[in-house]
């Protein structure tokens, strides 16, 4: 009894401070301009939480440019092709885009199986359709997205909503 007193004591702790660092978060974000807030939203996908926080501890616009090019992820999006450069802008995925563009779309995929160089495949949980505007949505398990890539450029994707039946086997 006193174990489980224990855990409940600890999942509400987490999950308050989870609440807490989501609210700062968002009322970081809140206090840049219109520009600042559309430089996040480009480079956020890339970034780690504790990156993000950083950028939005940054007292000046000044000081946040420098932040994102000491991380080296304005250099990394200056690199891109410019037909790449201009589908991550849209927030639309395009079929030929590098491996790279797709990270600034839709950022981390959920998981990967080959080596994205040759051939491979990219998972993310969510929809195609708002992937742009979220990222990898780890809590949208409904449905998912399977990229396909060859030499480092995406082949196309796939949305799908997973099956609850076992392969093979048909419900009637």
């Amino acid at each position: 009894m006193r174990a489980r007193r224990q855990y409940w004591h600890w999942a509400i702790l987490l999950l308050g401070l989870l609440v807490v660092l989501t609210g700062c978060t968002y009322a970081a974000m809140q206090r840049l301009t219109p520009a600042e807030q559309a430089e996040f939203h480009l480079y956020r996908k890339i970034m780690t939480g504790p990156q993000e926080r950083a950028y939005l501890a940054q007292a000046t616009a000044a000081e946040r440019t420098a932040y994102l090019n000491q991380l080296g992820l304005i250099q990394r999006f200056q690199a891109l092709a410019p037909a790449d450069r201009g589908a991550v802008l849209s927030g639309v995925p395009q079929v030929g885009m590098s491996a790279e563009a797709l990270l600034f779309l839709w950022g981390e995929p959920y998981s990967t199986a080959g080596d994205a160089r040759r051939y491979a495949h990219w998972y993310y949980l969510g929809s195609s359709f708002t992937m742009a505007g979220y990222g990898n949505q780890y809590d949208n398990v409904g449905n998912r997205v399977d990229v396909y890539l060859v030499d480092g450029h995406v082949a196309g994707w796939v949305d799908y909503i997973p099956s609850e039946s076992p392969r093979g086997r048909r419900d009637e």
